[in-house]
C-alpha cells in the first residue's frame, strides 16, 4: 500500500468513526431536549452500544499499518500532519482501555444523568452519591490505563479537553487570577453605586423570539442549525449540523440573552471550521479552552460591552415594549451587575472564575480519593462559605448545581477559565486590529469580529495546537493579565472606582 492510499483508507475509517460520534451527539441532545421521561433505560442501552461500536473502530489495529504506512509522505501540508497526529494519538488512547470500559461508561453515564436530575430536582445529594462513585471509578480506571509513564491521572483526563495541559501549570496562573478577582471583589463590595434592574413583563415566546434574533444578528446560520430550550444550555453537533439552546426566566429577559450569545459562539466556532476539513481529525476544535474563548467572547466582550448596550436595549425594547431601564448605560450595568448567588452559569464576570477554580479543586480531590464522594456536599459548601462569604442552603444550589459530573466530565471545568483567559486575549488583539470595534458594536454591526475570528481561529480547526493556534492570534502566549485588566476597566466604569 502506497502512503498515498494508506492515508485514503485512515480517512475513510475516520470517517465512519466522527459519523458514529455525531449520532452519539444528537441522542444526548435529544436527551436533553426532546426525550420522553421514561426513555432514559433506553437511551443509556443506545449510547452503551454506540460506545462499543466506537471503541472497535477506533482501535482497529489496521490502523497501525495505515499509519505507517501514511507517514512516508513526502512534505505532507500541515493539515495532513495534523490529521496524522491526531489519528495517532486517537489509536494510543483507544488501544490502550481496557475492552469493554467504554460501553460501561456510557451506560453508566446516561444512568448517572437521569439520577442526577432527579436528585438535583429533589436537593439530595445522597440519593446521586453512589450514582457519582461509580462514575468516577470508572474514570480513575480510564485514567490509570491512559496516562503516559510518570503522568498525574487528573492530566490524563484533562489531556482530552486542553490537549498537552497540565494541572501542575495551570495551578499557578490561577492562582494569581484568584487573587486578582478577590481583590477586584473587595474594591466593588466596598462602592456604594447602586445598580438597576429590569421590571417589566417577558414572555417566553418573546424571549425566545429575541433570542433566534441576536443569534441570526451574529451570524449563526439557521439553514445548519436550530435553537431550542434546555435545562441546562448548551451547543452540539458540526458542520452543517449545529444545534444551539437556551433557557427562560419569566422574570429576567438577560438570562436567556446572554445563555443565547453564549451558545451561539460555540456554534459559529463549528460552523467557521473550514469545510476541506470536513469528517476529519484536523476539522476539530482546537481544545475546549479555545471553543469556551468563542462563547465568553460573544457573551462577555460582545453581549456585556458597553458599545453594544444601545443596540440591545433597543432590540429588547421592540421584544418586550419596556425594561424598566431608562437608558443604555443602566441596561450595561445591569447586565453587568456584581450580586450575591450560588449558581455557576448565572454569575456575573467578577465571579464566575471563583466557582470554576472551586471545581477544579474538588474534582482534583474527588479523582485522587483525597475527598470522599459523601463528603462532597460538605467540602463544597465549606468552600463556597470560604470564597464567597455564605453556605449553600442546598444542594440544588450547591453540589448538585452541574451537570458535568453525573456524566462523568472531570477535567472539563478549568477550560471554562481557560476560555475566559483566551477571550481577553482575543478581544484585546482584536481591538488593536479593528480599532473601530465599538462603533461596529454600536450599530449591531456584528460581520468585523465574526470575519476577524473565522481568519485567526474559526477556519484552522485543529491544523495548529491550541497555544500556537491563540499565540499567532494574540501575539503572544495568554496568562491572566488581559482578563484581569478587562475586568477592572469594565467594573471600574461601572463601580466608579
Amino acid at each position: 500500500m502506497t502512503p498515498d492510499e494508506a492515508y485514503a483508507a485512515l480517512l475513510a475509517h475516520v470517517r465512519r468513526i466522527s459519523a458514529l460520534e455525531q449520532t452519539a451527539g444528537l441522542l444526548a441532545w435529544d436527551q436533553e431536549t426532546m426525550m420522553p421521561p421514561r426513555g432514559g433505560a433506553q437511551r443509556a442501552e443506545q449510547m452503551g452500544a454506540l460506545a462499543a461500536a466506537l471503541q472497535d473502530l477506533r482501535a482497529d489495529p489496521r490502523q497501525e499499518d495505515w499509519l505507517a504506512a501514511a507517514e512516508g509522505l513526502a512534505d505532507p501540508a500541515p493539515d495532513v500532519r495534523a490529521d496524522l497526529r491526531e489519528i495517532r494519538r486517537e489509536l494510543t488512547r483507544a488501544a490502550r482501555l481496557p475492552a469493554g470500559l467504554p460501553e460501561a461508561l456510557a451506560r453508566e453515564r446516561s444512568a448517572s444523568h437521569q439520577i442526577w436530575a432527579q436528585a438535583r430536582n429533589d436537593r439530595d445529594f445522597a440519593a446521586f452519591a453512589p450514582a457519582l462513585a461509580r462514575v468516577l471509578a470508572l474514570r480513575r480506571e480510564e485514567a490509570q490505563a491512559t496516562a503516559e509513564p510518570g503522568q498525574d491521572h487528573y492530566d490524563a483526563l484533562l489531556d482530552r479537553y486542553e490537549p498537552g495541559a497540565r494541572a501542575a501549570e495551570l495551578e499557578p496562573v490561577f492562582a494569581r487570577l484568584r487573587a486578582g478577582l478577590a481583590e477586584l471583589l473587595d474594591r466593588i463590595r466596598g462602592s456604594s453605586v447602586r445598580i438597576p434592574r429590569f421590571s417589566g413583563a417577558f414572555p417566553e415566546t418573546a424571549q425566545m423570539a429575541l433570542a433566534h434574533q441576536l443569534a441570526g444578528d451574529c451570524g449563526y446560520d439557521f439553514a445548519a442549525g436550530r435553537l431550542d430550550r434546555a435545562v441546562h444550555p448548551f451547543s452540539s453537533g458540526s458542520g452543517q449540523d449545529v444545534r444551539i439552546t437556551t433557557r427562560v426566566d419569566p422574570a429576567d429577559p438577560s438570562e436567556c440573552v446572554f445563555a443565547t450569545l453564549h451558545e451561539t459562539g460555540h456554534a459559529l466556532y463549528e460552523q467557521g471550521i473550514a469545510p476541506e476539513l470536513a469528517w476529519r481529525p484536523a476539522g476539530g476544535h482546537a481544545s475546549m479552552g479555545v471553543h469556551e474563548s468563542q462563547s465568553r467572547f460573544w457573551e462577555n466582550h460582545v453581549g456585556r460591552s458597553a458599545a453594544f448596550a444601545p443596540f440591545l436595549r433597543d432590540r429588547m425594547k421592540i421584544a418586550f415594549g419596556g425594561l424598566g431601564l431608562r437608558s443604555a448605560e443602566a441596561l450595561f450595568a445591569a447586565v453587568n451587575a456584581v450580586t450575591p448567588g450560588y449558581i455557576r452559569t448565572a454569575a456575573d464576570e467578577a465571579q464566575y472564575d471563583l466557582h470554576i477554580l472551586m471545581r477544579f479543586d474538588l474534582e482534583r480531590a474527588l479523582l485522587s480519593g483525597d475527598l470522599p464522594v459523601e463528603d462532597l456536599e460538605i467540602a463544597w459548601a465549606d468552600r463556597f462559605e470560604a470564597d464567597f462569604g455564605r453556605r449553600p442552603p442546598h444542594a440544588g444550589l450547591g453540589c448538585l448545581q452541574d451537570v458535568h459530573w453525573s456524566e462523568g466530565l472531570i477535567g472539563y471545568f478549568p477550560t471554562y477559565t481557560l476560555g475566559n483567559l483566551n477571550a481577553a486575549a482575543l478581544a484585546a488583539a482584536l481591538r488593536r486590529d479593528l480599532p473601530d470595534f465599538d462603533e461596529a458594536l454600536r450599530r449591531g454591526d456584528l460581520a468585523p469580529p465574526l470575519a476577524w475570528l473565522r481568519e485567526k481561529i474559526h477556519r484552522h480547526g485543529r491544523v495548529k495546537p491550541a497555544g500556537e493556534l491563540l499565540e499567532a492570534a494574540c501575539g503572544a502566549p495568554v496568562d491572566e493579565r488581559p482578563l484581569l485588566a478587562h475586568l477592572e476597566a469594565k467594573f471600574g466604569a461601572i463601580y466608579g472606582f
